[in-house]
């Protein structure tokens, strides 16, 4: 055995285990833990700005890749109530992510030393695990409870805090013999898929809900296999977009109040069975659930037992891994594919075909200041299939959610259910960190952008390139609009003069003086037929400097977008497209 500090063995237990990934700041509590990774030199470390910010590239690292864990390292107190926001939004759509805190000495924790909070406590509601490791013999084996954690059932975040004289402590510890803990996943029986199966195929019109367990538990192809054995239409949710890309002719949109597709909400109140696979059934999806229910049969397969049942009833519910749920279903439809026992859906996928080429809404407007709407058009002919789009909340979200198209597994990502703003810049370095060499996007709201604006400088001083669309309103945009219902608009303008920039004439803030001054390129746009070129302008600048480039759209203050409180009952405030020029981007052209 050997000798050595609880730090450097925490630090070879990360390379064991695969999370090479570092976002953080250091500082005088967790000094011994960066002099550790600093003697390993196999953990990669990008220094963020701030504290949430690198919480946030941690979970957008996490999210890049099937198999990645991001780490977000920090000293103690402000630093770990910092990274909260991040464990949230981790924790609230199953994204393992290890956080590391510095703690003041075990024998000065009830004393009120400085910068000593009790983080473990207030982590511990957004964490699979949160510990205050007191004793130096334990390390090891939190992080390995930390990482089985993280990977079984459902998948989340862990915090570990580390008080200074317990990261100074020696140990003795091998690391060769240092082995994970297995992961724990639930697994559906023949017999129980075999019940799915049979009410699936007992139904006229039945549709497949992908969520982002799917996605989790890397089996996306498994589900495209099995929806094109049974001829059954997917409708992914929104943290399961790009299970199935959007040009297969069995996606049959998004469903919701929101982040939907017209004719993914027509189609699923058409249907008369729906199997959910690793789905939440969030409100934003389901919007009324006596209309989302009514006259159609469910099936549940969640990897989480207590998550069937949470939101209503289904009909027969399934505790398992979406993964191994879906390589159940295939081996049973093939068997039933030889027997020639499975139902002919072709009319029913015909219709639902049929809907997605004829209820589209209108991206083709002229207008200046620039319609939102014209933008996503737009960036729909600038990026190639291979693009990965990041995007936090906002109507910026809802109506790139609604417009733009995705082509594949984890090129949507998107903090879905806790949608914190900031979360866009620095999630999108974390993905860049991810998916090196790839074209990655991120699509934000000038509020959303200003949260987090200093992590900019991470991606210029790291060469970590990407291509941000900030939609600028000059306006909380989407509590502007559900201010509506209380006949006001309270609090939600950003606009003002800018002595210092006439040029952005009342719209405030000028982003692209800012960006620049954080080392990054920056556009402005201010007439729809210039999108085309300075999207061009953004990826040559991208390639030819590897920083950050800021495409800013100036849009018209005051534009209303495609929501409603039912699923029926969604509002189009803007024209809906009625020929192919209206919507030239759309996956089905439009018939003249």
């Amino acid at each position: 055995m050997t000798k050595m500090r609880t730090v450097d063995a925490a630090v070879a237990i990360l390379a064991k285990e695969g999370a090479i990934e570092a976002f953080g700041l250091p500082g005088a509590a967790i000094n011994p833990f960066y002099s550790a990774m600093r003697a390993h030199g196999g953990i990669r470390h990008t220094l963020a700005r701030h504290v949430e910010g690198a919480s946030h590239m941690a979970d957008g690292y996490s999210r890049a890749a099937d198999g990645n864990i991001g780490i977000c390292i920090g000293t103690s107190g402000p630093a770990g109530t910092d990274m909260i926001t991040g464990l949230y939004a981790a924790w609230a759509d199953s994204i393992p992510m290890l956080c590391i805190t510095g703690q003041a000495p075990v024998a000065k924790l009830h004393k009120e030393d400085f910068q000593a909070v009790d983080i473990e406590s207030i982590a511990k509601p957004v964490t699979k695990m949160a510990m205050t490791i007191m004793e130096p013999g334990q390390v090891p084996g939190a992080f390995q409870k930390a990482f089985q954690l993280m990977r079984s059932g459902r998948p989340g975040p862990v915090l570990l805090d580390l008080p200074f004289d317990v990261q100074m402590a020696e140990i003795e510890f091998d690391i060769d013999a240092y082995e994970p803990i297995a992961v724990e996943k639930p697994k559906a029986s023949r017999k129980q898929l075999e019940k799915a199966l049979d009410m699936l195929t007992a139904a006229e019109r039945p549709l497949i809900v992908a969520g982002g367990g799917i996605i989790n538990a890397g089996a996306s192809e498994q589900l495209v296999e099995l929806a094109e054995l049974l001829n059954v239409p997917v409708i992914p949710t929104l943290m399961g977009w790009g299970t199935i890309p959007d040009d297969h002719p069995l996606m049959a949109g998004m469903v919701g109040l929101q982040t939907s597709h017209r004719y993914g909400n027509e189609t699923m109140l058409a249907s008369d069975f729906v199997i959910g696979i690793g789905n939440r059934w969030a409100n934003r999806h389901t919007g009324g659930l006596d209309t989302y229910t009514a006259g159609r049969k469910f099936v549940h397969i969640d990897i989480e037992p207590t998550q069937i049942g949470r939101v209503f009833s289904p009909d027969f519910g399934i505790a398992s891994d979406a993964g191994a749920a879906l390589d159940g279903l295939i081996e049973l439809a093939r068997e039933r594919q030889a027997a020639t026992t499975l139902p002919d859906y072709s009319d029913w996928v015909a219709e639902c075909i049929a809907r997605k080429g004829s209820l589209q809404r209108k991206t083709h407007f002229e207008n200046v200041p620039i319609k939102p709407q014209r933008v996503y058009e737009e960036m729909n002919k600038a990026f190639g299939k291979d693009t990965t789009y990041v995007s936090t909340i906002g109507l910026s979200q809802i109506a790139g959610a609604q417009l733009l198209h995705v082509f594949g597994p984890r090129k949507w990502i998107n903090a879905g259910q806790a949608g914190p703003l900031g979360w866009t810049c620095p999630a999108a370095l974390g993905v860049v960190r991810g998916k090196p060499d790839e074209t990655v996007v991120a699509l934000s709201g000038d509020y959303d952008f200003q949260f987090m604006i200093e992590e900019l400088a991470v991606g210029a001083q790291f060469n970590l390139p990407y291509i941000h669309v900030v939609v600028n309103n000059s306006y909380l945009g989407l509590i502007r609009q559900s201010q509506r219902g209380f006949n006001m608009e309270q609090n939600v303008s950003l606009a003002f003069e800018n002595i210092n920039s006439p040029e952005t004439n009342g719209y405030g803030v000028d982003h692209v003086k800012v960006a620049e001054g954080l080392g990054c390129k920056a556009i402005r746009v201010e007439n729809p037929s210039d999108l085309p070129a300075a999207f061009d302008k953004a990826k040559a600048l991208m390639g030819e400097f590897k920083v950050p480039v800021v495409v800013e759209v100036i849009l018209e203050k005051v534009t209303n977008i495609s929501m409603g409180v039912e699923i029926n009952g969604v509002n189009e405030f803007e024209e809906l497209a009625e020929r192919g020029a209206d919507a030239p981007t759309s996956i089905i052209a439009l018939l003249d």
